[in-house]
Parts: structure tokens; C-alpha cells; sequence
């Protein structure tokens, strides 16, 4: 009887596993190591009673991942690979989410004077100069994507001796700077979020160049029959729409809001 019983249990599990719907979401580092994804998802697991599978990367493999229809929805922050993206016709539905900006720090001794910038190509500049360490994400994030723009823009070339190329995600970047220690580029969330563990400092901020949009975009099922359209779709609809827009505006880290959402706008 009791090994009826422990059969039935089994087999009632494996039914109830195979029941759970899964929702596949290929999104920037920053969305994770910042807290907020694990803060809000949980939300829309209870309601719709699936569970969301979260792969955290850099922008430009999200959206590799979307390409080849491994995943179901992508929330990213590099809108014009993004732009391509849809144009390409392998998403639907592109929408604006929230955004934040990037920020850059280094270390408290300031070296380089990134801290009298008045631009974020002049702190490049500064960088540059003083030959710096600065440590950059090099994994074609959107994060890696502004700091290239940004070196473009001080005329400063990026394979100086200076300059080292981690292929890491936000965290271990900031990390490595850490304890080199080196400046770097970083998204505000992430760092909010990791600032206390860290003794580095944010030195520039403030430039209209370095604001940080994150978009929603779904994958075409017409692309990707085997894309789960329907989930996607509601999970877009719970990200923009009153409910996920608010716990959006209201998670914090230290007290600091870190991400405004951007919905409708």
C-alpha cells in the first residue's frame, strides 16, 4: 500500500511539473543583479501560475537568443540593435518599459579628475590622459554599446594598454574595478545595488547621452512557431500596465528608486 501510495505522489508531481507553464525571458544583467526582476516576477508567476525563466546576459546575446527562437520575450537596453531587431521582422511588439541612466565610477582618489568632467566624453578624455585603468564590460551589452559610443565621442581608442576588456556582466565588472582598482561604465540600478560592497565612487553622471532605456519586445511567433506568444504577450501586458509599472516606481535599494518607468511614454 505504501508504495502505491509513494507511485501515486510521483506520478501526481511529475503531472503537476509538466502542467507548470514555463515563460522563457532573455534580459540585460542589470535587470537581474540589480534585484529587480526577482522583486516583480514573482507577482506575475502567482497570477498567471507559470514560472518565468530568467536569462540574464548582455543586450547583444539577449537578442541573439531571439534570433534563434530560444526564448519567448526579451527586455533589453540597445535600441538600435533592437530597432534592427524588429526590423528584421524576428520581434512584435516593442514597448518601453522604464529606464535609468548610466553612471561612472572609480576610484575614491580620482586620478584622472573624471569628477570636474563636463561631459561624459570629456571623463573618457581625462581617462585617457592620466592612461587610467578603466575596465569595460566587452561582452557587446547595452552597457558595452554606450561605452563605445562614448569613446567615439572623446576620439579616444580603446585598445590601450589601459584598457581591459573583463567579457563579464555588470556585477563582476564593477568587482574587478573594484580591486584593481579602475574606473568603468556601469548602469545605476546595478551599482546602486552593489555600491555598499564596493569602495569605489560615483565620480560622473548627469549627461543626456548616458540615459538608459530598456524596451520589451516579443519574439514573432510567425519567426518561431514554437514560441510561447500567448505568455509572452501577457507578460508584456503585466510590465507595461498599471500593476507592474508601479512596483517598477517603487523598488528601491538603500532607500533610492532605481529604475522609472517609461510605459506609454
Amino acid at each position: 500500500m505504501k508504495n502505491l501510495l509513494l507511485i501515486s505522489l510521483l506520478i501526481t508531481t511529475a503531472i503537476v511539473a509538466r502542467a507548470e507553464e514555463h515563460l522563457r525571458l532573455a534580459t540585460t544583467t542589470s535587470t537581474s543583479d540589480s534585484g529587480l526582476l526577482p522583486a516583480i516576477n514573482p507577482t506575475f508567476e502567482k497570477q498567471a501560475g507559470v514560472k518565468v525563466d530568467v536569462i540574464a546576459v548582455g543586450s547583444g546575446k539577449a537578442l541573439a537568443l531571439g534570433r534563434n527562437g530560444d526564448v519567448d520575450v526579451l527586455l533589453t537596453h540597445d535600441p538600435l540593435a533592437e530597432e534592427s531587431f524588429m526590423a528584421d521582422g524576428v520581434g512584435v511588439g516593442r514597448q518601453a518599459v522604464m529606464e535609468n541612466d548610466f553612471v561612472i565610477v572609480g576610484p575614491a582618489s580620482d586620478p584622472a579628475g573624471v569628477g570636474q568632467a563636463v561631459s561624459a566624453a570629456d571623463a573618457i578624455s581625462r581617462i585617457a590622459k592620466a592612461k587610467a585603468w578603466f575596465v569595460s564590460r566587452g561582452d557587446k551589452s547595452g552597457t558595452h554599446v554606450k561605452e563605445q559610443a562614448l569613446f567615439n565621442a572623446a576620439a579616444v581608442s580603446a585598445d590601450a594598454a589601459w584598457y581591459l576588456s573583463a567579457g563579464q556582466g555588470m556585477a563582476p565588472v564593477l568587482q574587478i574595478a573594484d580591486q584593481k582598482p579602475a574606473y568603468t561604465l556601469a548602469d545605476r540600478g546595478t551599482w546602486l545595488a552593489l555600491r555598499g560592497k564596493l569602495g569605489l565612487k560615483l565620480l560622473y553622471a548627469g549627461d543626456p547621452i548616458l540615459v538608459n532605456p530598456y524596451h520589451l519586445m516579443r519574439v514573432n511567433p510567425a519567426r518561431h512557431p514554437t514560441t510561447n506568444a500567448k505568455l509572452a504577450e501577457a507578460y508584456a501586458n503585466f510590465l507595461t500596465g498599471a500593476e507592474g509599472q508601479g512596483l517598477i516606481s517603487t523598488f528601491k535599494v538603500d532607500g533610492e528608486v532605481l529604475f522609472r518607468p517609461t510605459a506609454g511614454k
